[in-house]
């Protein structure tokens, strides 16, 4: 997939969400059959004050006056994600519990050899609306001897296999990532995968592992303060908080590495429920106040309708099948 195409798509997306979410706003409660009857719960499989943690918050904040019901965000962190999506997939389907859910869990998981998941997120959840993308950031430890992604492949290239990239474990976004980057860039470097992305920024920090490849807002504060070195932005544009560091696809045209998330629901939502849910969610994708706080965290709004949420998910199974089948790589 060119960068070309891959610009357009998200463009194409965020547009047309925005653009449906702008114009339900002002008669949500005559086009809409369906409101919650009662507080909605939201599950979240990570880490309380995690990246997913915070949007999941955002989000239910503004939800609240669109859905006239509290949006409350219930924490079940575990199996990178799946035990609060097994519980959404064992609930009703009637619009009050739903489930955060990552490009990881919906678009990787369910193809990387060597991983059980508790439920097939393809059979036993229901799209929703795709909610936010965070961009990867290239980040070293701050004494290493390049600067660039220029500097870091001409290094790599006469060093080969002596760099090593960390990542939260074996078939994460950061490991995949990291292929990507190694597969565009010709060059030899090692990963090394973690159980979680905590030892990997310490191990980074402290020089035993060489590069990382993550999600930016996990590292906006230890690039802004010195402890660790952004080299460039995965993203297609400039990034606000780190206006002056470059791009990789400056270097490496056909790079792009985003990480998105989501809402889904369990199977067998009645389509009004999806198509009211999706709609509330644009809507509040929309609000100024909820785009500058996502924005704070180093992510962007990525509003979809559930058709276009479900078109998202095939064409990144194929992108990072691709991947997963290129560097032959397995779960632990």
């Amino acid at each position: 997939m060119t960068q070309k195409t891959n610009t357009n798509r998200r463009q194409a997306l965020s547009l047309l969400g925005t653009a449906i979410a702008c114009a339900t706003l002002p008669a949500w409660s005559q086009v809409e059959s369906w409101k919650p009857s009662k507080p909605i719960r939201l599950l979240n499989g990570f880490a309380a004050g995690g990246s997913g943690d915070l949007i999941c918050r955002i989000l239910a904040e503004g939800l609240k006056p669109i859905l006239g019901q509290s949006v409350i965000v219930e924490t079940r962190a575990g199996a990178n994600g799946f035990i609060a999506a097994e519980a959404v997939a064992r609930s009703a389907p009637d619009g009050l519990t739903l489930g955060f859910a990552t490009m990881s869990m919906l678009a990787v998981a369910p193809q990387l050899p060597g991983v059980k998941l508790s439920i097939n997120p393809h059979t036993e959840l229901t799209p929703i609306a795709s909610i936010a993308n965070i961009y990867s950031l290239l980040v070293s430890s701050p004494n290493e001897p390049y600067k660039t992604v220029p500097e870091l492949i001409a290094y790599a290239k006469a060093h080969p296999g002596q760099i090593s990239y960390a990542s939260a474990g074996t078939g994460s976004i950061g490991h995949l990532a990291g292929e990507l980057f190694k597969r565009q860039a010709n060059i030899d470097i090692v990963h090394v995968p973690y159980k979680g992305g905590s030892q990997a920024m310490i191990d980074l920090q402290a020089g035993r592992v060489n590069l990382l490849l993550g999600n930016m807002s996990d590292y906006l504060g230890q690039v802004k303060s010195g402890q660790l070195r952004g080299i460039a932005f995965g993203g297609d544009q400039a990034s606000p908080q780190l206006a002056g560091l470059p791009l990789i696809n400056k270097t490496l045209p056909e790079f792009k590495m985003e990480n998105w998330f989501s809402i889904v629901g369990p199977a067998r939502m009645p389509e009004p429920i999806v198509n009211a849910l999706s709609r509330a969610i644009q809507t509040a994708l929309a609000d100024a106040n909820t785009v500058k706080a996502l924005a704070d965290l180093g992510a962007e709004p990525m509003p979809s309708t559930p058709i276009q949420f479900q078109k998202l998910i095939d064409a990144d199974k194929k992108r990072w099948g691709d991947v997963i089948r290129a560097g032959n790589i397995r779960a632990d």
